[in-house]
């Protein structure tokens, strides 16, 4: 497999315009691909279903060993790949490794859903056979982002082939080498037949189509609430499956009695990782009163220490903000949240698209960053006096993604975290957290509940078809 031509790995030409593959942190590109249009998905979805069924009649071993192999593979073709992570998506190499190191895991996952037991054998009250079997849904649309494309491409693709789908896998265009094509090298050196993994970078009309076609009956998206809810409002006037994992304004919450000295790097970690681009994000920093002051200081001073720059060419903690559009959403809020009142302890300058980690205090409600979700290296800090003031301030707004809580008391965290509804909880531990075997999900505007790992995946990508069977054919009363 050669990185150096992504155009080999579309199985057909596409019909869209030429797109430049550019890094952000020099504006160089990298690559040119081709993107798809609508008329691409129709002819995708018709190829996908044409391989799918002969692909689920299969033994389970050998859609297992397809899914082992491409799981090696990554592990073998590290060096290129991490290179694309890096360069294509600005993320700094440890990033990078652990987006090769999940993907891999994700498919050593996915191997062994493709011989869990399928179904039920039912009591019946008829003299016959009746049980229920997982049956494979047919073409999974995939819907990726750009801030992990390799994870958030690849939690669904492995899961849903495993089990005996087709995909048609549409990235970012932004990140369509790491999040997309890449896949489609690693897929195609693994021995997966032609067909049945296709490729479509491009934007939102390719989006729309994949969702409208009749040939696709599940999506799983990634990405922003505002574009989730498009999505399945679309699906349900298709009367198909959409699973959707959108964003997030996640909590900290620093109980008194936690460890400062231990909990600025977590602090940090759960704001700054990846520039902030990140769906769990640490979103909001609920403080303590008793600490409020000394951790804002702490914490700006960790975030001036941190190096920001190009990660292809230095060792940073920060790289580059994905593009001008995401940069200015960004400085937006920041200088919102300044004139509003909000003071701002370090950061909120940026040189080209590196923008420096930005802590901010004194905030309330209608704190721009403090409100809304930013999705770049900004930590905005409020206190609170009494554990149900931080109870209300974490459970307050829209989302309901992940949180964190920090305690010398892991009890009193586990019994706090019950009262704050999420779809993750972490105790002694920052909002950004991924596993291959756990479940991931958000609740409220953050999705529509854990679609990955384990039963999950088994639910989102086959349905449930009961079988009855006699001896003899049966006899009615007419």
């Amino acid at each position: 497999m050669s990185l150096l031509d992504p155009k080999s790995w579309q199985p057909h030409p596409l019909s869209g315009p030429e797109y430049a593959v550019t890094e952000p942190a020099t504006g160089d590109t990298l690559a040119t691909v081709t993107l798809a249009g609508g008329e691409d998905v129709a002819r995708s979805a018709e190829a996908a279903r044409a391989a799918q069924s002969e692909w689920a009649r299969l033994p389970h071993f050998v859609r297992a060993g397809v899914l082992r192999k491409a799981g090696d593979l990554f592990a073998a073709h590290a060096d290129e790949l991490r290179g694309w992570l890096v360069r294509e998506s600005g993320s700094i190499p440890g990033k990078a490794d652990f987006e090769l190191h999940v993907a891999a895991q994700e498919c050593y996952e996915a191997a062994a859903l493709a011989s869990r037991p399928a179904g039920q054998v039912l009591p019946s009250e008829a003299p016959r056979l009746s049980y229920t079997r997982r049956v494979p849904v047919g073409v999974v649309g995939v819907i990726s982002p750009f801030n992990a494309p390799l994870i958030l491409s690849i939690r669904s693709v492995a899961p849903a082939l495993a089990l005996g789908n087709a995909v048609i896998l549409k990235p970012d265009p932004r990140t369509a080498v790491c999040g997309g094509l890449s896949l489609a090298g690693v897929f195609a050196e693994a021995g997966l037949p032609e067909g049945l993994f296709h490729v479509l970078p491009g934007g939102p009309d390719v989006g729309q189509a994949l969702v409208a076609d009749p040939r696709v009956p599940v999506i799983s998206f990634t990405g922003s609430t505002a574009a989730g809810r498009a999505v399945g409002e679309a699906a349900g006037r298709h009367l198909k499956r959409a699973h959707l994992e959108l964003g997030g304004n996640s909590a900290l919450i620093v109980l008194e009695d936690a460890d400062i000295e231990a909990v600025i790097s977590t602090a940090a970690w759960g704001s700054f990782f990846h520039q902030g681009q990140i769906c769990m994000t640490t979103g909001r920093h609920l403080v303590h009163a008793s600490l409020y002051e000394e951790y804002v200081e702490r914490l700006a001073a960790k975030a001036d220490s941190l190096a920001v720059g190009d990660p292809h060419l230095e060792q940073v903690h920060l790289g580059p903000i994905i593009d001008d559009n995401q940069l200015a959403k960004v400085r937006g809020l920041v200088d919102a949240s300044t004139a509003q009142g909000a003071k701002l302890a370090a950061g909120g300058t940026h040189e080209k698209l590196f923008y420096r980690p930005t802590v901010l205090a004194g905030l309330d409600d209608s704190t721009p960053a403090y409100a809304e979700e930013v999705f770049g290296p900004v930590a905005p800090v409020r206190s609170f006096s009494t554990v149900d003031e931080a109870a209300a301030l974490a459970a307050a707004g829209p989302y309901g993604l992940s949180l964190g809580i920090v305690t010398g008391d892991a009890a009193r965290g586990l019994d706090l975290a019950e009262r704050i509804p999420t779809g993750i909880v972490h105790i002694n531990d920052q909002t950004v957290n991924d596993e291959a075997v756990a479940p991931f999900g958000g609740i409220a505007a953050s999705g529509t509940g854990a679609r990955f790992g384990g039963e999950a995946n088994v639910e989102a990508f086959t349905d449930v078809r009961w079988t009855t069977v006699r001896a003899d054919v049966a006899t009615y009363p007419f």
